[in-house]
């Protein structure tokens, strides 16, 4: 990665948590933690990784996204914004009647969303049927599931798993947010997902662990999952709320209600990560 690169990357990453943030404090709750974890990866995707045309969402050279872990469509429908694909302005209109940006992503409404998602589990079978489709096709284009630990416990995502495997469809990368939290707790707590990275590997994964918030690491990761030539997953330690210390260590951080502090510390973040945008103005 170039410096020029990295600098593009990690200020998107900041527009990306800055609107996330002032999209959800009109609405007084919403699904802040899980956004905020994988937001490094999505301004690595849209400001790197992908290939994509803004202006032709549906291009048939693009690479694929599907947010399988769909209640992190806020910071979806940012990289997007930022990436040119729709009007930055419509960000405030999340959520609102006659949006074209609903809770979860629509791929009906939104443009640059390829998969509906929000009933876990199922944007694992849809980015393999994807996969398989473009591989039928001849279609180099490379597909991304982005995927959450907390979902990992629906079987379903395992048998997707095992198709894309026994598939052999090389050009999906699995990446998983093991931010260790889901909606009732703590994921070793609910039901203990033991060594995610193992199991990927037990089902024919070439399989990376890295930092999830360092978008280097990330990165040399993606690139080396490419070169594999085979079903590759890459499990993103990461942390639920990363990026904001009070969202961080908040412990109700899946879908935040926005109370007196939670509001000063979403209006704090919102004007530091201002400060800092402008400083790389």
């Amino acid at each position: 990665m170039t410096q020029d690169e990295l600098d593009r990357v990690q200020t998107l990453a900041l527009k990306i948590r800055r609107d996330v943030l002032e999209m959800l404090l009109p609405l007084g709750a919403g699904h802040l933690g899980g956004s905020f974890s994988i937001a490094d990866l999505m301004a690595l995707l849209y400001g790197k990784e992908l290939a994509y045309k803004a202006d032709d969402p549906t291009w048939d050279g693009r690479d694929r996204v599907v947010l399988s872990k769909g209640h992190a469509g806020p910071a979806w429908y940012a990289a997007l914004a930022e990436s040119g694909f729709f009007p930055r302005q419509d960000l405030f209109t999340l959520n609102q009647p006659h949006t074209h940006l609903p809770s979860h992503p629509d791929r009906l409404k939104t443009p640059g969303v390829d998969m509906t998602t929000g009933s876990l589990g199922q944007g694992c079978s849809t980015a393999a049927g994807i996969a398989m489709a473009l591989k039928l096709k001849g279609n180099d284009a490379w597909t991304y599931l982005i995927v959450g630990d907390g979902e990992l416990n629906e079987g379903q995502c395992w048998e997707a798993f095992e198709f894309i495997a026994a598939r052999g469809l090389n050009r999906l990368i699995v990446l998983v947010d093991d931010n260790k939290k889901q909606l009732d707790g703590y994921t070793a707590d609910v039901m203990n997902p033991f060594d995610i990275a193992a199991k990927m590997s037990a089902f024919g994964f070439e399989t990376q662990k890295v930092n999830g918030q360092d978008v280097v690491a990330l990165d040399n990761a993606i690139q080396a999952a490419k070169a594999s030539g085979k079903p590759s997953a890459i499990v993103m330690d990461t942390v639920k709320g990363a990026g904001v210390p009070y969202f961080e260590q908040l412990m109700d951080n899946h879908s935040v209600k926005f109370d007196a502090k939670a509001t000063e510390a979403a209006r704090e973040a919102i004007d530091h990560i201002n400060a800092k945008l402008e400083g790389r103005a």
